[in-house]
């Protein structure tokens, strides 16, 4: 009681607050801890509220606390790896289509009305340019609206039931994002059941409560169906083997794990092992993209600019001759 009080005075938050609030009435009212924070379900992940009913039940909340703010650190620090190494990119591309709808809205219809009252037959490429640029701009709110109308279709479908995991899964067989997306959701399963077995609770428990916080919908499914083998009395490794989704070093891992009734340290060596790939393979999709990047940038807007000028340099050599 005298934690939560502790916590309620020092939080800003007026909806944490009254979420804090809510659990002190709770609990000096005879409410499990975790039964208290479990009724605010989508405020806290289940991995926390069933951290607190391990730590309850061995009554060692304390370390088991810590074993999830740790787990919570590496967590976030494997995203904000992995969102880093994307936030140049994006900014190169997201530069390089202002440049291309500048020259395409502003500099090309300049060029065109001055091709215009020359009257000289222009090159095919600038050609198709101007008619693009005029394309463009006189169906330019058709184009955002299209545009809009097939971003809002594609979330509608991906919020629809089941269909996050097909989406999901199509993302897993994509070349080079693929391979990342399953090491990234492996990871996960492998640190939360580590950090969830740590605290005490069964591997069945701890393998529906990790399935519901992988963020790939479709390896969440692929594992509670491996949670469903284990209730019927399989083994953890060869239901993971089973269904063929989960690499093979995870399997090996928790297969030696089982073996030798350390499946714990296994899962937390799997869960360190695919996070050094992750940041590894991110390290050098940044320093091969960024090259990449401005070379396709310089020829793009080096083809526009040489498409547009290409006539004045006929025109130049009309009068000359």
């Amino acid at each position: 009681m005298q934690s939560l009080d502790l916590l309620r005075s020092r939080v800003t938050s007026p909806t944490f607050r009254r979420v804090l609030d809510d659990v002190h009435e709770k609990v000096r009212a005879g409410t499990a801890l975790s039964d208290a924070f479990a009724t605010h379900g989508d405020q806290f992940p289940r991995v926390y509220t069933a951290s607190l009913l391990a730590g309850e039940r061995s009554g060692n909340l304390d370390a088991v606390l810590r074993r999830y703010v740790e787990y919570t650190k590496i967590i976030a620090t494997v995203k904000r790896k992995t969102v880093s190494a994307l936030v140049y990119p994006a900014i190169l591309i997201s530069l390089a289509l202002v440049l291309v709808a500048i020259i395409v809205l502003k500099v090309v219809p300049a060029f065109a009305d001055f091709y215009g009252s020359f009257g000289a037959d222009l090159p095919l490429i600038t050609k198709i340019i101007l008619r693009v640029s005029d394309l463009v701009r006189t169906q330019f709110i058709i184009i955002i609206a299209g545009i809009v109308g097939a971003v809002v279709v594609a979330l509608t479908w991906v919020r629809q039931p089941g269909q996050k995991a097909r989406f999901d899964h199509l993302i897993l067989g994509l070349p080079g994002l693929g391979p990342v997306a399953r090491k990234f959701a492996t990871s996960q399963m492998a640190r939360t059941l580590a950090t969830l077995l740590g605290g005490g609770l069964p591997l069945v428990n701890a393998l529906d409560i990790s399935a519901k916080s992988i963020g790939n919908q479709f390896m969440a499914h692929q594992l509670e169906i491996v949670g469903g083998r284990v209730r019927e009395g399989a083994s953890f490794a060869s239901a993971l083997e089973a269904r063929g989704v989960f690499p093979d070093v995870a399997v090996k891992m928790a297969e030696v794990g089982e073996s030798t009734g350390a499946l714990q340290d296994m899962l937390n060596t799997v869960a360190d092992f695919y996070d050094e790939e992750i940041s590894t393979t991110m390290e050098r999709f940044v320093t091969l993209v960024e090259p990449v990047l401005l070379v396709i940038m310089g020829i793009v807007i080096a083809g526009l600019l040489l498409a547009l000028y290409m006539p004045l340099f006929q025109l130049s050599s009309v009068l000359a001759g």
